[in-house]
């Protein structure tokens, strides 16, 4: 895993990235996967927005992310959950012991991750019969203001790939991690921005220029463009759909 893509990001990134869907944890609860009895790792748990939403709904949770900026964000929220307990490793060395968690939780990361060395660390924490989710909160592509969102990162980021590092979230596409059969889920998670909000989502993204860039100026200006475009009484839509993929490995 590279973990140094998000140097500096973490104010940005925890500012501006949204949070996962009620219902998302409504499902959870009904397949089972979520209750007091378990205990969870999440893996590349950045600033901790989907650990927090985790952390009523389970006995404890292992936070691993091994990005100091944005650990180090989320350890100032984990003051709140003491069920949380940060861990700096990375999502190929967890450190956890062997079979000690019921679930393993990967929100916004997955795509850094290297899948096969993932995958055997997967296979010695997880308890038997124990669960992967792969979450994403994905923007959806058929909505104007996105595209001309993502036009903009193609003119100024150079290693702008498309959403989540380019990452292909057709079903087939996971095949190679998962064992057997795995599902697929998704719920609608629009929210609305007004401007410094936009550009701060954008700001946030691994591929976008920092303050001290000479593009950043540059790239301010063109989303505050896009912004002006789509504005309605000084907030935008900007929609996004959660995407899930829920399975085991063996």
């Amino acid at each position: 895993m590279n973990t140094n893509k998000f140097d500096e990001k973490g104010k940005v990134y925890a500012k501006a990235r949204p949070d996962y869907p009620k219902v998302l944890f409504e499902f959870l609860i009904s397949e089972q996967m979520l209750g007091k009895e378990k205990t969870v790792a999440d893996v590349g748990s950045g600033t901790g927005i989907f650990t927090a939403q985790l952390s009523p709904f389970v006995k404890s949770i292992f936070a691993i992310e091994p990005n100091d900026d944005m650990r180090n964000k989320a350890e100032d929220k984990f003051k709140l959950y003491p069920n949380i307990a940060s861990v700096n490793a990375t999502a190929e060395n967890t450190t956890l012991p062997n079979t000690s968690v019921d679930l393993i939780t990967v929100a916004q990361a997955f795509h850094w991750f290297d899948r096969k060395a993932f995958k055997n660390e997967c296979k010695r924490i997880l308890k038997p019969k124990g669960k992967i989710l792969l979450v994403w909160n994905d923007r959806d592509t058929a909505s104007e203001v996105i595209r001309d969102n993502f036009a903009v990162n193609k003119t100024f980021c150079p290693n702008f790939k498309g959403s989540s590092n380019g990452m292909d979230f057709a079903k087939e596409s996971f095949a190679d991690f998962f064992d057997g059969e795995y599902e697929t889920v998704e719920f609608d998670n629009s929210l609305v921005y007004d401007k410094e909000a936009f550009i701060a989502r954008s700001l946030s993204s691994s591929y976008a220029p920092n303050e001290n860039d000479l593009m950043f100026d540059e790239y301010v200006k063109a989303l505050e463009s896009v912004f002006n475009k789509h504005q309605t009484n000084g907030i935008v839509k900007y929609p996004y759909i959660t995407r899930c993929y829920i399975g085991t490995v063996r």
